[in-house]
């Protein structure tokens, strides 16, 4: 399996991380609203991650 394909799913979980990092930040900074859409973006971000790990695997398994 190509780097390049684990890098675009390990991308994925980074910008999840760090839409949580921003989420919580904004909840410390009582901005609930932006606290919430940062959620909102790093549950996306997270499911984004999932899928395409689920691919990879899928991929490997085919070619054993």
């Amino acid at each position: 399996m190509p780097t390049t394909q684990h890098s675009a799913a390990a991308e994925r979980h980074m910008q999840a991380a760090h839409a949580h990092e921003a989420a919580a930040a904004s909840h410390n900074q009582n901005d609930h609203l932006a606290a919430h859409e940062q959620s909102k973006l790093a549950q996306e971000r997270s499911r984004e991650a999932h899928e395409h790990s689920e691919q990879l695997f899928k991929a490997a398994a085919e070619t054993k």
